[in-house]
């Protein structure tokens, strides 16, 4: 295949019934001209480079340890689904990028793409499905197999998000399509003021929670799976720590207690609970979704108002998270640093991508960054750091579509970088360290430190007023 510089071929796999060969078309993909560190704020010691850029919608992504590069796109259309990357004269950047999925896209939360025991498995919607890698290709051959099918329509909170054991087991989210399981019958015409749910919410039964399934055994349904753990509304970020061989996740918080209970929550309330959830997720345990959430000043499981709930209930007999984090930053990856290029603080410990709100208005919305949260005999030490700053390129973001980027994907490169995607334009940076390890410590991680003032970083302030002065 010839190579144009500066230009990228993507090949256009055929779906089942074309017969024909792939058409092949050339279309340019220029990185813009970098900003220093490719726009990003990192603690000293740390650089970036944009390794590509203009991918498109994008979800999760894989590194593979060749160093290719494998993106879940989030299309609807009959396009291929995935894109292949690789670079081809070794100057870092991706260069040759090719499209390919023989399989329907069924829904834009199609989410993700994971590299395991040689296979690439990745997700639409409603189907769960994996290839195998071929040594020096960049594409794999042939058809998807089908692992799991999931037999609800397309509804909200449809991401398929993957986790494995290294025993054969995988672990896929079926996240809860409502809020709080409401009874909309049991409002007053549009308000939701006052609404309640329904009890016992059904929803459990067959969603919001986490599903294990065979890795390898094709076209399973969830009546082949067994339900791992439940009470779960909604979880995008997932990861099996090798560490100490246990599932964690990060749970997206339930919205608006000021709209269902506006006589105990306040517009403030609204933008700051509840937390959104970082998980220890145990075998059989009940996470209390939708009866309650969690208060991450309190630290306490409270009773949602839609369950008789008024701040002030205690909710008792569920799981509780093992750290609470801020609520709205909708963290939709979660990868634990298993390299030796980083300063030795970082091994071990928890990368969160906060993709950021969208729902804390009239406050600043909240997120959009790469936070890093350091582990201590097995657990969060309940400090998060500001690793990776710079995606929003503004300071108060009134509503999402303000921001440049929002961060979306992690994974870790075989030399030990850290790699950054965002889904709004298929941005992928590549973080290095290339600082003095040894004496690597508080004053490195300073400036970072002071980012927390940043508007959409610190909690906001009550007075409205005060959030949009700067």
């Amino acid at each position: 295949m010839r190579i144009v510089p500066s230009l990228v071929i993507i090949s256009l796999f055929c779906f089942s019934n074309c017969q024909n060969a792939p058409e092949q078309i050339e279309q340019s993909k220029p990185i813009e001209k970098e900003a220093p560190n490719g726009g990003l704020f990192l603690p000293d010691g740390f650089s970036a480079m944009v390794v590509a850029d203009s991918v498109g919608l994008t979800r999760h992504f894989a590194v593979n340890d060749n160093g290719d590069i494998y993106m879940k796109l989030r299309i609807t259309n009959s396009e291929p689904g995935n894109m292949a990357m690789r670079d081809t004269n070794r100057d870092g950047k991706m260069d040759l990028f090719q499209a390919f999925g023989d399989y329907p896209n069924d829904g834009s939360f199609a989410t993700e793409m994971r590299i395991h025991n040689g296979y690439l498995y990745f997700s639409s919607e409603q189907v769960v499905y994996r290839q195998k890698l071929t040594p020096g290709k960049l594409v794999p051959d042939g058809k998807p197999e089908v692992l799991v099918i999931d037999q609800h329509p397309i509804q909200w909170h449809n991401a398929k998000s993957l986790a494995f054991d290294n025993k054969g087991g995988m672990y896929v989210t079926f996240s809860a399509p409502t809020n709080t399981c409401e009874d909309w019958d049991s409002g007053t015409g549009d308000n939701p003021a006052g609404v309640k749910g329904h009890f016992p919410c059904l929803e459990l039964i067959t969603q919001a929670g986490i599903w294990k399934f065979d890795e390898a055994k094709q076209n399973q349904t969830q009546a082949d799976g067994k339900l791992f753990a439940t009470g779960i509304r909604s979880v995008v970020a997932i990861s099996w720590n090798e560490k100490d061989n246990y599932l964690y996740a990060i749970q997206h918080g339930r919205d608006y207690l000021h709209e269902h209970a506006p006589q105990h929550y306040s517009n403030w309330d609204n933008a700051v609970l509840p937390a959104e959830e970082f998980m220890k997720v145990q075998q059989g345990e009940n996470y209390g979704w939708p009866y309650s959430y969690y208060d991450p000043f309190k630290k306490k499981r409270m009773k949602a108002p839609e369950y008789e709930g008024d701040g002030k209930k205690l909710a008792t007999g569920f799981a509780n998270p093992i750290m609470g984090l801020p609520a709205h930053w909708a963290p939709n990856d979660l990868l634990f640093y298993k390299g030796n290029q980083f300063p030795a603080r970082y091994k071990n410990g928890a990368f969160v991508a906060f993709h950021g709100s969208t729902n804390r208005v009239s406050y600043s919305q909240g997120g959009y960054i790469v936070a890093f949260i350091p582990f201590e005999n097995g657990k969060p030490t309940g400090q998060l750091e500001v690793f990776a700053d710079g995606f929003a390129g503004t300071d108060v973001i009134r509503k999402m579509e303000e921001a440049k980027f929002r961060p979306m994907g992690l994974s870790e490169g075989p030399d030990g970088s850290l790699y950054i995607s965002e889904s709004k334009k298929g941005r992928i940076w590549k973080i290095s360290f290339k600082g003095d390890s040894n004496k690597f410590g508080a004053e490195q991680l300073a400036a970072m430190e002071k980012r927390k003032e940043r508007v959409y970083i610190k909690t906001p302030e009550k007075s409205i007023d005060s959030l949009y002065a700067k």
